[in-house]
């Protein structure tokens, strides 16, 4: 069994754009060994994806030859997150023949031993890094951290991933008076595996939606996916896989097997994922707001409404006409109305 959680972080990192920013850290603990099955770090609020990515980390084999935890668990337990409580949690779930399972809530029970975990980190490995927030402090608090925030998201990923090997895993644990690497390995058992990674991925890191294909492709988040396989599907209706990390290639399946990988032409050449795409879309609707509204008061600028004023005396007056004001019209219909018909 293997238990699932996230945590905000009491260290500042620096973000792509050079801001200091707060991450958080999704953990997969082995219940029984207490040893760290997998992680991720993210400055994204916690989501499916990021229970994916741990997820990922967790089952297949990882190439540290020291962490040895991998394979499929028979239960995953979680609380009752938006993130654990997903449609796609659920159905990687299903297809991987693990037993999910939520905590009652208000009743956290056996939770502890994630939370003891968090609160290894909290303790021994941020107070160590640059960029630490003490209590009191920070961006939580009215103070500012000891040391400025130097660290990177991914040297903030090494640094844990350190620690967890190095220290963690390798000391006794104070309730099974075991090291956790050991006690995953006392039994001897193998763990269940899957077939491959790319099956793994595609259960685990790829959402499911439905779609039509047209004459021009299968149009998704304002982009357009080519492949000569599609022609012969043309008004039919498929399921797209998507990896929301790189948008520029879909999976396209029909009839649940198989058919095609389809390409969007304009970010093909780069990875884009969904949340850099949908950031775009928005800067360049409000890019052109902006142009209107600044083309809008340069006409507003060039040609001033008229104003009422005394007209000049230099100005004939309009002339006035002698023809004789047209008859009011009648609200009575012009149309003959036949009682009998």
């Amino acid at each position: 069994m293997w238990q699932a959680d996230h945590t905000l972080l009491d260290v500042l990192v620096l973000d792509h754009a050079g801001r200091p920013a707060r991450p958080w850290l999704t953990v997969i603990l082995d219940d029984h060994s207490r040893a760290v099955a997998g992680y991720s770090v993210s400055l994204d609020a916690p989501s499916a994806l990021q229970t994916a990515l741990a997820l990922r980390q967790a089952i297949w084999r990882n190439t540290v030859a020291a962490w040895s935890v991998c394979g499929i668990p028979g239960v995953l337990y979680s609380d009752h997150g938006s993130d654990f409580t997903s449609r796609h949690l659920e159905q990687v779930c299903v297809d991987l023949h693990v037993q999910l399972v939520h905590s009652t809530a208000g009743v956290p029970q056996g939770r502890g031993k994630i939370e003891r975990f968090f609160g290894t980190i909290t303790t021994e490995l941020l107070p160590t890094l640059p960029g630490y927030l003490a209590p009191g402090s920070g961006m939580s608090g009215s103070g500012v951290p000891a040391t400025g925030p130097r660290l990177s998201l991914a040297e903030l990923d090494a640094s844990v991933g350190r620690f967890i090997v190095e220290h963690y895993h390798a000391r006794e644990h104070s309730e099974t008076r075991e090291p956790p690497a050991d006690r995953w390995l006392a039994s001897g058992w193998l763990p269940r595996m899957p077939e491959s990674l790319d099956q793994l991925d595609l259960l685990l890191l790829t959402v499911a939606k439905p779609r039509i294909v047209h004459r021009d492709g299968i149009r998704f988040q304002g982009l357009r996916y080519l492949d000569l396989t599609l022609a012969a599907c043309v008004g039919e209706a498929v399921t797209i896989r998507y990896d929301p990390r790189d948008v520029g290639e879909i999976r396209v399946f029909h009839h649940r097997q198989f058919l095609c990988r389809a390409i969007a032409p304009e970010p093909a050449d780069r990875t884009t994922s969904l949340r850099d795409l949908q950031a775009a879309r928005s800067a360049q609707r409000r890019a052109l707001w902006a142009q209107l509204n600044k083309r809008r008061s340069l006409a507003d600028a060039l040609c001033p409404p008229p104003t009422a004023g005394p007209v000049p005396r230099d100005v004939d007056p309009p002339p006035t006409s002698t023809k004789p004001p047209a008859p009011a019209k009648s609200s009575t219909p012009r149309l003959r109305r036949h009682r009998e018909e």
